[in-house]
């Protein structure tokens, strides 16, 4: 089994410098990696970047990690990305990596990804050009995340997980007003996901959400944003490929385990 602990949407800010790290000093008792879904910081500025460069410092288990719109709002993304890289983190756009747990290669794809809405009600490259643009950006973020998957497949990982900010379904985005769907994810991510396949897909965002979904393939889909969780961080246990294969017909291949509370 391979433990992944994940959250996101902890918008960190000066007054909140070590709320979380008593719980991050526990991960090594029960997660192999830790995922950032995103919205790290409140404004995106320098300041706050190195807040919460400082909770993941020297952490014993890797951190992996994509930005949120929150990240981007002081258009200095490059700035913070630098921040948490300098700490330890492995920051993705559109890229991967992976993380190796004894035998086993895990990799995690990720991208900050972008609106648009889900089937049925999306929005369309068509009339205005900063609308096209808007839906060529959710394509491209997209594409990216599955050409990384595929990628992560050609080198053999046993494990590959799709770490978004933007949901890529909307059923883990239950309980937000309906009127906002389309500008907290899309589709497109979804279709992705499924057409390069993945063991776990896990975001943020949607505050107001719900945990649990699933793609139309099959994956997996987890809401980690902090307010929906209510934790520090949540753990899932995945079975690698050849545990998964030999365990078919002997139950779901993914556990949650309880999470840590946020502040110890």
């Amino acid at each position: 089994m391979i433990r992944v602990a994940a959250v996101g949407d902890i918008h960190m800010g000066p007054e909140s410098q070590g709320v979380l790290r008593p719980a991050f000093e526990t991960l090594p008792e029960c997660a192999d990696l830790l995922l950032l879904a995103g919205d790290l910081t409140r404004h995106g500025t320098p300041e706050e970047a190195r807040v919460v460069a400082r909770e993941i410092q020297d952490l014993a288990v890797p951190v992996v990690a994509v930005l949120g719109n929150h990240d981007h709002h002081d258009e200095r993304p490059q700035e913070v990305a630098a921040l948490l890289e300098d700490a330890g983190a492995r920051v993705l756009e559109g890229s991967a990596t992976v993380v190796t747990v004894g035998d086993t290669r895990v990799g995690v794809a990720g991208t900050k990804g972008f609106g648009g809405g889900f089937v049925g009600r999306s929005a369309g490259e068509f009339g205005e050009p900063l609308m096209k643009e808007f839906v060529r950006y959710s394509r491209r973020s997209a594409d990216a995340l599955r050409q990384a998957l595929e990628d992560l497949d050609e080198q053999g990982c046993d494990v590959r997980i799709a770490l978004t900010h933007f949901s890529p379904v909307p059923e883990t985005l239950a309980g937000e007003p309906l009127e906002i769907y389309p500008f907290l994810g899309s589709y497109l991510l979804a279709e992705a996901i499924d057409t390069a396949g993945a063991d776990l897909a896990v975001h943020g965002h949607a505050h107001a959400g719900t945990e649990h979904g699933i793609t139309t393939g099959g994956v997996k889909v987890r809401n980690v944003a902090q307010p929906v969780i209510g934790r520090a961080f949540r753990v899932y246990h995945l079975r690698v490929r050849e545990q998964a294969a030999a365990g078919a017909g002997r139950g779901d291949s993914e556990r949650l385990e309880k999470g840590a509370p946020a502040g110890g």
